[in-house]
């Protein structure tokens, strides 16, 4: 069985699947983490791929950017082809100014300004929220690895190129530590679904101290993310 957007057929793809969201990022965990890598979706160039880890089989499917492409992707990978445990591993835009470049966070919850929760017209505003399954497997991973973590609230945004440049600074009052634009569709599906999900994100540049990384940096260097992530498998 395949969808529109997915051509695998049952049996493919893992019941835990890494989740970046650009493809060519896909493709690089594929080919530089994995172990006899198949290839199971091309379509739109939105790479997926099935391999091992330490003898576990594990699948990587690129997401795209949005909670309109995280949510179709997630969706379909939960009802049509039975993932279990679905593992954000992206970047984020820091709000606190302690956040280093590639400081590591695990995502607790996300806040949004998205309107994507409306479809399941809940009497009041939803808290989207991690595993706390794997939350609890990835700090533990992380702090057997001395990999320095922080585990807290971020922002999941449908804006890129905010109007308001200073608006940030009221979710970092909340406590909000970093944005991204996937993470609160992708919780709302597994949520809905009684699977399990989490975010994973590496500090690509700091809102706060106007710092960022490079594009290839992004895809290559964020080794400690992707240990974290594939120890969950």
């Amino acid at each position: 069985m395949s969808t529109p957007h997915n051509s695998a057929v049952l049996g493919q793809i893992a019941e835990t699947v890494l989740l970046p969201g650009d493809p060519l990022r896909a493709k690089f965990i594929a080919e530089n983490f994995l172990d006899d890598v198949e290839q199971f979706n091309a379509v739109r160039n939105m790479f997926g791929f099935t391999g091992t880890y330490n003898g576990k089989k594990v699948s990587v499917m690129g997401t795209g950017m949005g909670c309109p492409s995280i949510g179709i992707y997630s969706y379909e990978l939960i009802h049509t082809y039975g993932v279990k445990n679905l593992i954000r591993v992206g970047s984020c835009g820091a709000y606190d100014p302690n956040l280093k470049l590639y400081d590591i966070i695990l995502a607790i919850g996300a806040s949004t300004d998205s309107n994507y929760a409306a479809q399941y017209a809940l009497p009041g505003i939803y808290s989207a929220t991690a595993s706390w399954e794997l939350l609890s497997k990835a700090k533990k991973a992380a702090d057997e690895n001395n990999i320095h973590t922080v585990v807290g609230n971020i922002v999941t945004s449908d804006v890129f190129y905010h109007d308001d440049t200073d608006s940030w600074k009221k979710w970092a009052k909340m406590g909000c530590l970093a944005a991204e634009m996937e993470t609160y569709a992708l919780y709302c599906n597994a949520n809905r679904a009684g699977v399990n999900a989490l975010t994973v994100l590496t500090v690509s540049d700091s809102i706060a101290n106007h710092t960022e990384t490079t594009a290839e940096q992004r895809e290559k260097g964020f080794k400690d993310m992707m240990k974290i992530a594939l120890e969950l498998a």
